[in-house]
């Protein structure tokens, strides 16, 4: 079917299209009566603006964009993400804005994308997510004058507006929880060691650990395989770890597979904690003891602000709440050394 156009409906009215498009953009020109009878016509035959001519025109694009430099593979099975986008849309939706979602290779790649869709008019915003050290993105938006809500730390974002969470406090109150239990060798199966998050959490499990008998991190992908084999060099150690924290839930859930697979109890001798709370961390058994954040609502206060942004308002950076520790059965007393 051919969609509805202004020619249409000023046929039906049996006016000119200026008078459409005066009663339609509510201009003066036309009389109350004549109006409503357009507005009504639109109504009834499914007419809406076409938001291209509108971007044209200087109107706004009722869309932000989200692009993600990471392989599609992993985003259709890492719950943050998909969490993430539930909670912005929701905010989004509540004011007739749409989220175009794109999946990039690179940063080159995402900057281009950034630059055609601010360029075309397709946007009034955009998210930035996955921080790096001297992220040359962010320099490249800041050029472009748009609005922006980087959610990552601060210390990166240089002047664009930064919602953020706490890792380092997340990360201190799981390694003292651990020794607690007695655990003295305690491992980290990381994420990608060039996002800032990634460093963020690093340093702060070093320090937590200080004065431990041992501790080691192991930079990973965050994909399950790569999960299952950073944990099967862990537990083919002579020391091995009594307790290992994961980066996201998948890794988690694969290490324990590992455990399983090697005849390693948990959490008789291994305890085992994923980062980010899901479905997933507690349908298996034992039940993994996670790190918990309200992620959908993490997102909705990136959208809220974004969306203070595209009309002008000034939005200082925003704390979100921490990550707190829900412990379930995969951790317990560090089995004495024989």
């Amino acid at each position: 079917m051919k969609r509805p156009t202004i020619a249409d409906i000023a046929t039906r009215a049996g006016v000119s299209k200026v008078a459409v498009s005066y009663a339609l953009n509510g201009q003066p020109g036309v009389s109350a009566a004549t109006r409503a009878r357009i507005v009504a016509i639109a109504e009834e035959i499914g007419w809406r603006p076409n938001s291209a001519a509108r971007a044209l025109n200087g109107a706004r694009a009722n869309c932000v964009g989200l692009a993600l430099c990471r392989p599609a593979r992993i985003l259709g099975v890492e719950p943050f993400f998909m969490e993430l986008i539930s909670g912005i849309e929701g905010v989004l939706a509540d004011r007739s804005y749409g989220l175009l979602l794109q999946v990039v290779t690179s940063h080159q790649q995402e900057s281009e994308v950034y630059r055609h869709w601010w360029g075309e008019s397709r946007i009034d915003g955009v998210f930035l997510v996955d921080l790096h050290y001297s992220d040359t993105r962010v320099a490249e938006l800041e050029r472009l004058g748009m609005p922006v809500v980087v959610i990552g730390h601060p210390s990166e974002s240089g002047t664009l507006s930064a919602v953020w969470s706490d890792d380092g406090q997340a990360v201190r109150e799981t390694v003292s929880y651990l020794v607690a239990l007695g655990h003295t060798r305690i491992a980290r199966v990381a994420g990608l060691p060039e996002l800032v998050h990634t460093a963020l959490r690093d340093q702060a499990f070093a320090e937590a650990c200080a004065g431990l008998a041992e501790h080691v991190t192991v930079h990973t992908d965050y994909t399950g395989e790569e999960g299952a084999r950073a944990t099967r060099r862990l537990l083919s150690s002579p020391d091995r770890p009594t307790a290992i924290v994961y980066d996201n839930d998948i890794m988690a859930v694969a290490g324990l597979s590992v455990a399983q697979e090697m005849r390693v109890e948990v959490p008789a001798d291994l305890s085992i904690v994923a980062w980010d709370d899901s479905p997933l961390s507690q349908v298996v058994r034992p039940p993994l003891t996670a790190l918990t954040r309200d992620i959908p609502a993490y997102g909705a206060h990136a959208a809220q602000r974004l969306l203070a942004l595209i009309s002008g308002e000034s939005v200082p950076p925003f704390e979100d709440q921490a990550a707190a520790l829900t412990p379930r059965g995969s951790t317990g007393p560090a089995r004495p050394r024989t």
